[in-house]
């Protein structure tokens, strides 16, 4: 098996980090990493090109960093309630999804991407849940979900 050096452009999971210098077999290398962006062949102009796309990436990431702090400032005050059909022992008709969070939390004006919201376990109880939203690789936050009895909920 022949194996080819590459500088990477961008982290990859499993792989590296951006401006690092691996050895992959040729065929990844020439049928995955280089035709999809991710890597450069490791020569002496490359090593000069991603250094500088890394000091651009370092750039925009800590801005993004910034950014989803202050989100996360303004989602620590936040709660959501979300209302749903409850069966005996309290048991919920199914359970509470991130898709549900987000869609509660964008009609009251932030807007979070679902894949964001990370429940470990389905939510299938009422109660208080303090739910983990990732908004970057280095700022997680913690929402407060209230799952109430829908039938107790509306005010007919």
């Amino acid at each position: 098996m022949s194996t080819t050096k590459i500088i990477l452009r961008q982290d990859y999971e499993n792989l590296g980090e951006i401006g690092e210098v691996v050895e992959v077999k040729s065929g990844y290398a020439r049928n995955f990493l280089i035709p999809r962006g991710i890597a450069y062949r490791a020569t002496d102009g490359a090593l000069r090109a991603v250094e500088a796309e890394k000091q651009t990436w370092q750039a925009k990431q800590s801005r993004l960093e910034e950014d989803a702090r202050v989100i996360a400032e303004k989602l620590e005050s936040v709660s959501i309630t979300i209302p749903m059909r409850v069966g005996e022992e309290d048991r919920l008709f199914g359970s509470v999804t991130a898709l549900m969070i987000a869609e509660e939390l964008g009609a009251q004006g932030h807007n979070i991407d679902r894949r964001a919201i990370q429940i470990d376990d389905p939510i299938k109880t009422l109660g208080m849940f303090d739910v983990p939203v990732k908004l970057h690789k280095n700022v997680t936050t913690a929402l407060k979900v209230f799952v109430v009895d829908e039938e107790g909920s509306e005010s007919e």
